[in-house]
């Protein structure tokens, strides 16, 4: 760039004054200073501003040209000064978000963060819970919503919400009408589960701890719509996060099971590297997720 915000705001002050020690005084400059700052304007781009008259100053029709747009100029990176200042700006933001995350509150929140920071550009990626952590942990995101506890070194967990896991089956499943489920039972189905590495995977082990190893898991998918379409087609019974399963219950194409003997809460969290500098995005972004 051939000219400094500097030099039109001298330019400007000379222009609403029309002397040059005048907009010095106001720009807390020395006149030598302002009058250097408006020469090296001209001379660089060849053009005379003012019409000298004695020690008046008047604008030419250059001048006049250039005030309009200087102005708007000044006035726009003042604008960006001040919300650089009090960090309100939101720019570029990374989000990660596990599928169950992702697919049934991520676009929410996205749309609703959005709709309150305009400005804002998110890309969000909805992958499994190790798919989450390792791009937090490279950089590639600037926090991950996870379903699913970590202990690594590198990454900071921070609660965000409670969560229900919900067992579920086809209506016309033989264990459809039962109240609860019993621990031969549970070991005598087969079972439609997420895939190893996801958050919910991991909560359904943590559940099931002590019979895990015995037992039928006939599918493992990837995709919550994927288990819900095998378990509708009375391939075994399903356990997925209740947020994902409220429409299935309401239009009755999937039925809940009950086993309360196993513990089926978990927790949401937010997951950053340690070292990743938090900007007002990322802590915008918090504070949205809080109020949903």
């Amino acid at each position: 760039m051939h000219f400094s915000l500097k030099q039109l705001e001298v330019f400007l002050a000379v222009a609403n004054h029309e002397n040059v020690s005048v907009a010095a005084r106001e720009l807390s400059m020395s006149q030598s200073a302002a009058s250097t700052a408006l020469k090296e304007l001209e001379q660089r781009f060849e053009l005379q501003l003012f019409d000298r008259i004695g020690k008046r100053l008047q604008l030419n029709e250059a001048g006049s040209a250039l005030r309009r747009r200087a102005a708007a100029l000044l006035s726009e990176a003042s604008e960006l000064e001040n919300s650089l200042l009090a960090h309100t700006e939101v720019g570029e933001l990374k989000v990660g978000a596990t599928l169950t995350i992702g697919n049934y509150l991520g676009i929410g929140i996205l749309a609703d963060f959005m709709a309150e920071h305009p400005e804002a550009q998110v890309k969000l990626t909805v992958e499994n819970t190790a798919s989450i952590a390792h791009k937090v942990r490279n950089f590639e995101l600037d926090i991950g919503l996870i379903e699913g506890e970590l202990q690594d070194p590198d990454l900071e967990m921070i609660y965000w919400r409670d969560d229900e896991l919900a067992l579920f089956t086809a209506p016309d499943h033989p264990l459809a009408g039962k109240k609860s489920l019993s621990e031969a039972e549970l070991l005598e189905t087969n079972w439609i589960v997420r895939e190893p590495g996801s958050g919910t995977r991991q909560a359904f082990d943590r559940a099931m701890t002590g019979i895990l190893p015995n037992l039928k898991l006939r599918l493992e998918l990837q995709h919550t719509e994927g288990i819900k379409r095998a378990v509708e087609a009375g391939l075994g019974i399903g356990c997925l996060s209740r947020l994902t399963l409220e429409e299935a219950f309401k239009r009755e194409t999937l039925v809940p099971l009950a086993a309360p003997q196993r513990h089926w809460q978990r927790k949401f969290y937010f997951v950053l590297h340690k070292q990743k500098y938090r900007g007002i995005g990322v802590t915008s972004w918090m504070s949205h997720c809080r109020r949903v």
